[in-house]
């Protein structure tokens, strides 16, 4: 049966859904208001008042105070007038709740005293206390110290410490750098503002030096600490004493949480995120040479109260009894108290308090309102909420007539359920006739009328009647009786592949006065075309007819399809099964069952078939030198599919290696197993020789064997290293040499007994901790051609610039220590060799010209060979001359211009003649019986406005002028000219 009954607006009373917070409201704020916001729900809309320390907020007479819906605005705050807790309260035609308290609390910063502080004298080696003082404040500060000047700052150590508490500065021993000026520096936690205190200076008596003394605890937490469970708490403690005390930490009867952390050089003990386990006796002790103190306090954690159990709104008849329950947690424990609509409620007549247990008996229209249960220790309070409403009404029926629709056949409910209160009295008639119960019409306790198997006969008009003290009301049941409906689902079993596509249709057969509506479920869950609709498909083909088409079908889509035909008066249900042919699920889990050095036993557990026979099974392995997944021979070879256990060969050993198994089947190669856990190969004696054999080069003497080292892979276990085995050509006996280092790539001999490009014949062989493996194939190396061993000979020098000198030599004789390249040193007579310069050939060149030389000068010049081993000695020393300059060439350009003026002179200075206004460039060379020489650095000169400018120092500009002028050039000589 189906009833429709309409959505009604229900009236409630107010529920908070923002309670104002806790407010620290900055003096210094160029906004100079503050706001506390509350806001609460309800119907009617809820109204708003605001209590001070348990007085009512009057705005109007106060105009500092404004309402914006539920939020507190007060204008140009003031710490004496409205520091204090603030509650919200709402209310509304069924009842007032108020808020928790918000504590509104001001910050500030006060400046200083200005008047100067006192010198503070002691001796070297004696402890100091500077005290701080700080200036009225709220709420708290940081404190650190300046020394001497900003920002210069204290640093703490083990030796110099400042508490937050009282912000005093600790000197445990005073050195003679400790000498100077001490500023206290606070800093408000909340504004950021810093202030300063006047200077405290520090100075040392000249009567001497403090003597050692034992540790004086001066700072330390009180022998008292509360905290609140979740904050962190730090534990202050430090000595004066000489030597300097070292702080230790312990725990009464316990252990320091593992959480704490000892800052400042163990003078504080910081425990974050403190617990009710954290709670006890700690001791701080000092120590030194000289003896040592110690402090002890207690640390207690409190915490607020935090409901178990709060009531809810409830609904009852009147003359019924309530009951409620609220029940907190606490450190200390919470007291409980009522309120009612915002008043205390205490225990009279019908009302019972015990604790957070309230009772009302025989409920009245006067009890209904918002009740608060507030559960508070001396840290706090919280408080719970709900509405309760008596119930006073006649009997009501929301819908009426209702129109039931029964199946023939099929039990029939007709239900009566008015809104009245107190509960009504239920009677039910047919035609004027009272109905009595029998076998097939029985009345249930909840007042609703049962016919067990429904015929014709049956269809009618039925009424209840609901009646109480205030009132009766009436309701009429039309009950229709209709044939059942039958719903055929096709093919109900069908067996498809992965990738085909299906159609199951769905036909439906009922009476035709009702409509019909489908939907369709997959594994008893409806089917979402829209999300699916790459794989589903609903074709509506019939009014009484639809098709799911199924396409693209993935082996997730396996299972029961539900169709589901409703009517107004019944629901029918009927399923299908479809099987889906796939490649193989991955198979269970893959255990190693044993290991060797080239072979692992793997088991697995069958995976599912997916309706097609596992064929074969393919072993994989992965190790940290393989390119992901690779598959492993196996034993037996293949794996078929009724196995469940098969050896893998071949693998390296002392490698690390995961294993999986993948399964195939007619269809496909399904998805593979999870991997096994790694395991280890076990150690064998190495089988693969280095490779690439080769040497040569290095220095005079010296046999240089290099090859590519082994990978790891092959490395085949612990201790691996190579052996290289050399001897000269036509001896007989190898030498052997250990090199230990797996990631080697060289091995250099050297004995000055033999020759230089001796012939060897060399092999590289293995060996880890089992034992030696194989060499590689002998190759021929030569031993090292070393340095060049004589000097160029017949080295010539001739100048042909002023600049420039031209060197040539011929190389050696040939033999052992050819040169690759040659250096040719060169430096003026006047200088010492070591102040000369060096210049090489790309390549063995016996010529090159010298550049960049001083005109007029006397160079000396050496020349020697070179190559990858070093350098071969110089020849003797030969003199050549630069020539001299013999004129000087002045070139005059303008920007932008093609036009170039060209002055020759043998003077050292010289007039040009700038015909107009611009930018110019000047360059200088000089000529000699050699030819031209390289430019000097450029001069550029601008001029403008009748006036040149230069910001050349060797331009000289004359007085300005009507005219353009010549600038004068001033050519300063080198010392060659």
């Amino acid at each position: 049966a189906f009833f429709l009954s309409p959505t009604e607006t229900e009236e409630f009373g107010p529920v908070f859904i923002h309670e104002p917070d806790d407010v620290i409201f900055s003096l210094n704020s160029d906004e100079k208001k503050v706001m506390l916001h509350c806001e609460a729900r309800g119907n009617p809309p809820p109204t708003y008042s605001w209590y001070v320390n348990g007085t009512e907020v009057d705005s109007k007479t106060d105009y500092r105070y404004s309402f914006i819906d539920g939020d507190l605005i007060i204008e140009n705050a003031s710490e004496t007038i409205d520091y204090g807790r603030y509650q919200c309260q709402a209310e509304n035609s069924y009842g007032t709740i108020l808020s928790r308290d918000a504590l509104l609390q001001f910050a500030y910063l006060g400046a200083f005293s200005t008047r100067a502080r006192g010198e503070v004298s002691v001796r070297e080696g004696q402890g100091v206390v500077l005290m701080c003082t700080p200036p009225p404040h709220s709420p708290e500060i940081i404190y650190s110290w300046v020394f001497n000047e900003f920002p210069s700052f204290v640093a703490e150590d083990s030796r110099r410490f400042i508490s937050q508490v009282t912000g005093n500065l600790y000197i445990s021993k005073v050195q003679p750098s400790d000498v100077g000026s001490y500023i206290c520096l606070v800093k408000n936690s909340v504004t950021n503002l810093r202030v300063l205190s006047p200077p405290t200076p520090l100075t040392l008596k000249t009567d001497g030096v403090m003597g050692e003394y034992e540790p004086k605890i001066e700072v330390h937490f009180p022998t008292s600490v509360l905290a609140a469970k979740g904050v962190t708490v730090r534990l202050e403690c430090f000595a004066l004493g000489n030597p300097v005390p070292t702080i230790t930490w312990r725990k009464i009867n316990g252990n320091i949480p593992k959480k704490a952390r000892l800052r400042k050089s163990q003078a504080v003990l910081e425990i974050p995120n403190i617990q009710l386990e954290d709670s006890g006796t700690y001791e701080c002790k000092a120590e030194n040479p000289r003896g040592g103190t110690a402090f002890k306090g207690h640390l207690q954690v409190y915490t607020l109260p935090q409901w178990v159990r709060m009531i809810n709104d409830t609904q009852m008849d009147s003359g019924e009894k309530l009951q409620w329950e609220c029940k907190a947690i606490g450190r200390p424990r919470p007291n409980y108290r009522w309120l009612r609509n915002g008043l205390p409620l205490n225990a009279k007549d019908h009302v019972e308090i015990v604790n957070g247990e309230l009772t009302i008996h025989k409920v009245q229209q006067a009890d209904s309102g918002m009740y608060q249960c507030v559960a508070e220790n001396k840290y706090g309070a919280v408080y719970s909420n709900a509405e309760l409403k008596i119930l006073a009404s006649p009997p009501l029926f929301v819908t009426n007539p209702v129109r039931v629709i029964a199946t023939l056949g099929k039990d029939v409910s007709l239900e009566c359920k008015p809104r009245a209160s107190p509960k009504p009295r239920i009677t039910w008639r047919r035609a004027d006739r009272k109905l009595q119960p029998n076998k097939r019409i029985t009345l249930l306790r909840n007042n609703t009328l049962k016919i067990v198997n429904s015929s014709r006969a049956d269809e009618g008009n039925y009424v209840c009647r609901a009646e109480n003290q205030l009132g009766s009301a009436e309701m009429t049941a039309i009950l229709w009786v209709k044939e059942a409906m039958r719903v055929v689902l096709s093919p109900s079993r069908v067996e498809v592949t992965v990738g085909e596509s299906v159609v199951l249709s769905c036909k439906a057969t009922h009476d035709t006065s009702l409509d019909v509506a489908f939907q369709w479920f997959f594994n008893q869950k409806p089917i979402d075309f829209q999300q699916d609709g790459s794989h589903f498909e609903y074709i509506q083909t019939q009014v009484s007819t639809v098709d799911l088409m199924i396409r693209s079908i993935l082996l997730k889509h396996a299972g029961k399809y539900g169709c589901r035909a409703q009517t107004s008066a019944d629901t029918v249900l009927t399923e299908a099964e479809l099987l889906v042919r796939g490649p193989p699920g991955p198979p269970g889990v893959v255990i190693v069952e044993e290991i060797t050095d080239t072979t692992a036993t793997l088991s697995w557990t069958r995976g599912l078939d997916n309706h097609s026979p596992i064929s074969t099974y393919n072993l994989q392995a992965r190790s940290p030198f393989s390119l992901g997944w690779q598959t492993v021979k196996t034993d037996p070879d293949p794996v078929t599919g009724d196995m469940e256990s098969a050896m893998a060969v071949e693998l390296n050993p002392w490698v690390e290696y995961e294993f999986r198994v993948v399964a195939s089947n007619a269809i496909g190669t399904g998805d593979p197993s999870t991997p096994s856990r790694k395991v280890r190969t076990k150690e064998a004696v190495p089988a693969i020789a280095p490779s690439n054999v080769s040497g040569g080069n290095g220095r005079r003497h010296e046999l240089v064997i290099s090859w590519e080292p082994v990978s790891e892979e092959f490395q085949n276990g612990e201790g691996f290293g190579y052996i290289v085995a050399f001897r000269a050509n036509g001896t007989r006996g190898w030498k052997e040499k250990m090199v230990t280092s797996a990631d080697a790539t060289m091995y250099k001999y050297r004995d000055e007994t033999f020759p230089p490009l001796t012939p060897f014949e060399v092999k590289v062989g293995v060996y880890n901790n089992k034992g030696d493996g194989p060499f590689s194939k002998v190759v021929i190396i030569h031993s090292a051609e070393g340095e060049p061993r004589e000097a160029p000979s017949d080295v010539k020098a001739y100048s042909i610039s002023s600049s420039e000198i031209r060197v040539s030599w011929k190389p050696p004789n040939p033999g052992p220590g050819r040169p690759r390249a040659y250096e040719v040193s060169y430096w003026k007579e006047s200088e010492q060799e070591e102040s000369g310069k060096k210049q090489q050939t790309v390549k063995n060149e016996t010529s090159m010209v010298l550049t960049g030389l001083e005109g007029n000068n006397i160079y000396l010049i050496t020349v020697k060979g070179f190559n990858n081993i070093g350098q071969g000695p110089d020849s003797s020393c030969k003199r050549a001359k630069t020539q001299t300059m013999q004129s000087l060439t002045v070139l005059l350009k303008q920007e932008g211009r093609g036009h170039i003026q060209v002055t020759r002179t043998i003077n050292p200075s010289t007039m040009l003649s700038l015909p107009e206004g611009g930018t110019y460039t000047i360059d200088v060379r000089a000529l000699s019986e050699g030819g031209e020489g390289a430019f000097s650095s450029q001069v550029r000169v601008v001029t403008s406005s009748g006036e040149p400018k230069s910001n050349q120092c060797s331009v000289h500009c004359p007085p300005r002028s009507l005219i353009w002028t010549a600038l004068l050039l001033v050519l300063v000589p080198s010392a060659s000219w």
